[in-house]
């Protein structure tokens, strides 16, 4: 392109850096999923998706909402959202508020399958990541995943910010 130079091409420890997270961002979510899959029957998005409603007031998120927390699109939701609905573990209506939304709800199946869930999930979670790291890696991981995110964030408009993340009450 006319008026561009050279790539910036990455450095030795950029490079390095960029490596490692890459084969991170592959391989970690693979072994969580196993995880999941092994001990409890759900796969990591059926569990993100679980986990979101089970931490939301009345367990109860618009599925757009939803789609976001769970970074997947409405119609991949939609089909996790269905087999969800025949095990019984959720319910799908529209908004009491506004009809042209509909709601995702966590029923008191599905609770039980994220509180059977958890504690493997988090065994997991701490083997894989946490054990690793000493407190002032932890916080600096915090603080990388933050500000990786909001960069990515803000080419993406719309997608949940970090800030309004759920937490438990």
């Amino acid at each position: 392109m006319e008026g561009q130079g050279e790539p910036r091409w990455l450095s030795p420890d950029e490079r390095d850096a960029w490596i490692s997270l890459s084969w991170l961002m592959v391989k970690l979510p693979g072994e969580i999923d196993a995880q999941l899959q092994r001990d409890s029957g759900i796969s990591f998005f059926e569990y993100l998706v679980l986990a979101a409603l089970s931490m939301s007031p009345d367990r109860c998120l618009r599925m757009s909402d939803l789609a976001q927390h769970a970074n997947g699109s409405v119609s991949r939701l939609s089909n996790v959202a269905k087999r969800l609905e025949q095990r019984g573990w959720m319910r799908r209506a529209p908004s009491a508020e506004n009809g042209r939304y509909i709601e995702a709800t966590l029923t008191e199946a599905g609770m039980a399958v994220v509180e059977q869930a958890a504690p493997g999930h988090v065994a997991a979670v701490r083997r894989y990541v946490f054990d690793a790291l000493t407190p002032e890696q932890v916080t600096g991981l915090r603080d990388i995943g933050r500000q990786i995110a909001s960069q990515v964030e803000g080419e993406h408009p719309g997608t949940p910010s970090l800030g309004r993340a759920l937490r438990r009450p």
